[in-house]
């Protein structure tokens, strides 16, 4: 099998430090948990910003200052921002981070529901977004909670209004109001995969590491971090994203995956020329 590509989620827009203390919020945490990661085994870095006092933020002087001081720290590492954002923000405020030209950067593939708010992602705003990434040169990581948006971001790059093949997915799982994040609806989702592509998975909550461990059984690779889930195990709070990247090294370990480094997963990925 490929070598296992390791994401790791470090702080998201919704998680706060009354839920875990090692949330980041400042450059210096977001640097912190970054190299917590990187040096228990990942390649990618997901990148949400915060204000220093939390508040989730887009705005690009925000992520350049993460960026920069991340890749001071450790210059190899793959940085993936978020387009995302939080709920209720607008798609140029999402669409900051892109004007950075980073080499990915995530791409939400429809509209959901999102616990009790609505994650709006319109085919109109994919396209714009697509359009700012193939103008910039960034590969999308495609952000997946149900099947009919990875039908929707197939039916779009076949008509050339997303960047295209070979493409990189992210299924995100165990959303309230999304996909189950069951194995079944893994294997399902995989199954719709086009030929040539890579992909991700991601458990939301408790369901993280039984998610993560199928997806290394099947080939493809993970995404764990505090965006995500907080917990280390029922009831234990990680003490960092390092902690969480670890589980994952010593399930892959078990099952027989050997670990990416960065250089390695971009050319899995596709990254290197």
């Amino acid at each position: 099998m490929e070598k296992l590509i390791i994401t790791a989620a470090i702080c998201g827009a919704e998680v706060t430090k009354k839920m875990n203390p090692a949330i980041p919020y400042t450059v210096e945490e977001i640097v912190r948990e970054a190299k917590s990661a990187y040096d228990a085994g990942a390649a990618i870095v997901h990148l949400h910003v915060r204000t220093d006092d939390g508040v989730p933020t887009q705005d690009k002087a925000r992520f350049k200052e993460c960026i920069d001081a991340i890749k001071a720290a450790i210059p190899d590492v793959i940085i993936i921002p978020s387009t995302g954002g939080a709920v209720g923000m607008s798609a140029e405020e999402r669409l900051q981070p892109t004007e950075l030209f980073p080499e990915m950067a995530t791409l939400d593939c429809g509209t959901c529901n999102f616990g009790d708010t609505i994650f709006e992602n319109s085919m109109p705003l994919m396209r714009d977004f697509g359009k700012r990434m193939m103008e910039n040169n960034i590969k999308p990581e495609y952000e997946c909670f149900e099947m009919g948006h990875l039908d929707t971001a197939l039916k779009m790059i076949n008509k050339g209004q997303l960047p295209g093949h070979p493409i990189h997915v992210n299924f995100v799982l165990g959303v309230l109001g999304c996909t189950p994040a069951t194995i079944p609806n893994l294997v399902w989702m995989v199954s719709a995969l086009p030929p040539g592509a890579t992909w991700c998975a991601t458990g939301i909550g408790l369901t993280e590491f039984p998610i993560a461990a199928a997806a290394i059984a099947m080939g493809g690779h993970v995404r764990v971090g505090f965006e995500d889930n907080i917990f280390i195990e029922r009831r234990k709070i990680a003490k960092s994203n390092g902690e969480l990247v670890e589980k994952v090294v010593r399930i892959a370990k078990e099952l027989g995956r050997e670990i990416a480094t960065p250089d390695e997963a971009r050319r899995i990925l596709g990254l290197t020329k």
